[in-house]
């Protein structure tokens, strides 16, 4: 299962899978060897842990199911025969079960009816969502989509992404970054995260930013040409106005533009293209500034540039991350 968009085997294999270990996990008789390998299963791939817990939804609404009035006896034995018919009868149940309840949970909002999963690694790429909607996905990016009956939701787990999204008053598009939550019925904007600050810039129509889905309210109203910062622990996104030039939709052409930034506030842009974060030795070092244009492709070897360029070095810490460190002042000669 290595492309991103399953086939609807592969989904099928998936789904069964989930029915198989919910049945087993909750069964008196599961052994430790089997929790273990369920363990496994679950880490295996993103998708298995949401299936998972969409199962565990129909298995809560299957409790309230009506019950047959002809009551299945299943004899308690350890043999081979009649462990396989348990299970059988088990898995026939569950065949009537699940679909009611796969029925029930979309009805009520619960359960998605279809799933997305995409990730771009060394390339910037284009997808397009199982609502038309269309989107760009910047280098190490990853990000889910689900079509809920009330909602449709993606979960962008980590980078960027541009999303022209198809318009839909009655199902509200949903992007779900960070502790916040961005909800719009059709625009064009995008979302940069990294670590837990999410950033988002409006091209075209309006969007309502939250920086925390627990607080109440629908949040704040960004117009175009407006840009909505939060991170964790903020109780309202910081809006502020864009202009024309701005560089923050430079990656869609493979740039990365650096106007004059603090090391500060330019680190966090170039990090989530590294496999080892650059980090400050002191604030005297996060306050020089830097600039250009970088190609996002080639931002391994940024680091090994700096020395050249700003009066900085580089070490490294106990963890192995590299440091920039500023130069030490020259005296003033006598």
């Amino acid at each position: 299962m290595t492309q991103d968009t399953l086939s609807e085997a592969e989904y099928d294999a998936i789904t069964d899978a989930a029915a198989h270990w919910c049945m087993r996990v909750h069964a008196a008789d599961c052994t430790d060897e089997e929790r273990h390998a369920f363990e496994q299963w679950l880490d295996a791939h993103p998708l298995h842990a949401f299936e998972y817990e969409a199962m565990l939804e129909i298995w809560d609404v299957a409790e309230h199911l009506p019950r047959p009035e002809v009551d299945v006896v299943v004899p308690i034995s350890r043999s081979p025969s009649r462990s396989w018919r348990h299970y059988a009868v088990a898995a026939g149940v569950c065949a009537v079960a699940l679909p009611l309840a796969a029925v029930a949970g979309w009805n009520l909002g619960w359960l998605p009816n279809s799933y997305q999963h995409f990730a771009a690694t060394d390339n910037v790429r284009q997808v397009t969502l199982g609502d038309g909607s269309q989107l760009e996905l910047n280098l190490n990016t990853e990000l889910t989509f689900s079509n809920y009956k009330d909602e449709r939701r993606v979960t962008l787990e980590k980078g960027e992404a541009f999303f022209a999204v198809s318009h839909d008053l009655s199902h509200p598009f949903v992007v779900r970054a960070g502790e916040g939550r961005i909800r719009v019925t059709g625009t064009r904007f995008n979302v940069w995260m990294y670590e837990d600050q999410v950033r988002v810039n409006l091209i075209e129509g309006s969007v309502l930013v939250t920086s925390n889905t627990a607080l109440s309210g629908d949040g704040l109203r960004l117009g175009p040409s407006m840009q909505a910062r939060y991170k964790h622990g903020d109780y309202m996104p910081q809006i502020s106005q864009t202009y024309p030039n701005d560089s923050a939709l430079a990656w869609r052409s493979g740039k990365l533009v650096l106007d004059n930034l603090s090391l500060n506030d330019a680190l966090p842009l170039i990090n989530r293209y590294l496999d080892k974060p650059l980090m400050l030795n002191d604030n005297a070092t996060g306050a020089i500034r830097v600039g250009g244009i970088y190609n996002i492709k080639e931002m391994h070897n940024l680091p090994s540039t700096l020395p050249k360029v700003l009066p900085v070095y580089l070490s490294r810490n106990k963890d192995g991350d590299p440091v920039i460190n500023s130069l030490p002042q020259q005296p003033p000669k006598s």
